[in-house]
């Protein structure tokens, strides 16, 4: 009852309101974009194409911006690299100077349709009580009791670091008892703010700097039953789910409502990088770099600041570890428009 009612404390100490967000822009021409001549701008525009159409206005750039553009790279755009190069701008959206670009994945777990003494951590769809666009209730509360025996349980898993790391990624398919697989994927969150676990145990003395990996999570959490699972409600945030009908050789929907695509598809905050809009990903990490057109087709509850992207890594294990291993700094370079660009050059570094 004391590790909860701390927990509670924590928790209400991280509740404040965040600052109103101003962006600042500066152009960055192509040949500062490391390795743009090398990388595959046909499968970059094939990505762009797909989702476009559905492209989303930020408070400086509308969506009616992009209409031209879009109805080129769907019916006649050309050589891939020269349409980017002839009909966009790159510039670096930013608000101070911070950047981080991590790693995200569609998790493939065990999962049953019913509870059993193996099966007992569920995964729920929307409560129709659910206020919309408010706070509601939290993690530690949602998982008291307050959603059991209401048959909104959608597939129970057998592990709730399994089951936590489900809501961080927002998606995951499932192979179920009986050999059959679903896919579950975003509907809906409780309105909190998404904390990181990691960051918080390592404050409490639960786990060492840096050691906040899901591995080393999984493991003190299996050690401390109980205090464990308390330990995930550090993040107040919740995720709940609905099933999708997708087929097994397409990736998770993401917020644009289109599949994603591994290393094309990134997560960012909608409040600097348009929905739909591609964007250069430079990240020198040694081994792990990555320098390529990528296109903004998500959003995540982690994901704030102008440059801050998840980059999508694919399904499955293998992947997981892949994305598991990002954590570094880099810059995100957003291609807009030319006629966009142009209004916005009176705001250009």
């Amino acid at each position: 009852m004391r590790f909860k009612s701390f927990i509670g404390l924590l928790l209400a100490a991280f509740l404040a309101t965040s600052p109103l967000k101003a962006a600042e822009f500066a152009f960055v021409p192509f040949a500062d974009l490391t390795g743009w001549a090398q990388d595959n701008h046909q499968q970059a525009l094939a990505v762009f194409a797909k989702s476009c159409g559905s492209i989303r206005s930020t408070d400086d750039i509308p969506a009616s911006d992009w209409r031209g553009v879009c109805a080129l790279a769907r019916t006649n755009p050309g050589p891939a690299k020269r349409f980017f190069e002839t009909h966009f701008r790159p510039i670096r959206i930013t608000q101070g100077n911070n950047s981080l670009f991590t790693g995200y994945y569609e998790p493939v777990l065990p999962g049953s349709r019913h509870q059993t003494t193996e099966y007992k951590y569920p995964l729920y769809g929307v409560p129709p009580e659910l206020p919309r666009g408010q706070v509601w209730k939290t993690r530690a509360e949602l998982e008291d009791g307050v959603l059991s025996g209401r048959g909104l349980e959608l597939v129970w898993l057998n592990d709730p670091v399994d089951a936590f790391f489900v809501h961080v990624q927002g998606s995951s398919r499932f192979t179920l008892t009986d050999g059959s697989v679903i896919r579950l994927g975003f509907a809906n969150r409780n309105g909190h703010q998404y904390r990181s676990v990691g960051r918080q145990m390592i404050e409490l003395g639960l786990l060492q700097s840096g050691q906040a990996s899901m591995g080393k999570i999984r493991d003190w959490v299996r050690a401390n039953p109980g205090s464990g699972e308390m330990a995930l409600q550090l993040n107040p945030s919740f995720i709940f789910f609905q099933e999708l009908q997708i087929p097994a050789d397409l990736g998770p929907i993401g917020a644009l409502q289109f599949p994603l695509t591994p290393m094309r598809s990134i997560a960012v905050d909608p409040d600097f990088t348009p929905l739909g809009a591609p964007a250069y990903v430079m990240m020198p990490a040694g081994s792990a770099s990555v320098n390529r057109l990528m296109i903004a087709q998500d959003t995540g509850s982690a994901i704030n600041g102008a440059q801050r992207a998840d980059i999508f890594f694919g399904s499955g294990l293998a992947a997981g570890n892949d994305a598991g291993r990002i954590r570094y700094s880099g810059q995100l370079i957003t291609l807009v428009p030319r006629a966009t660009a142009l209004r916005l050059s009176g705001r250009m570094n």
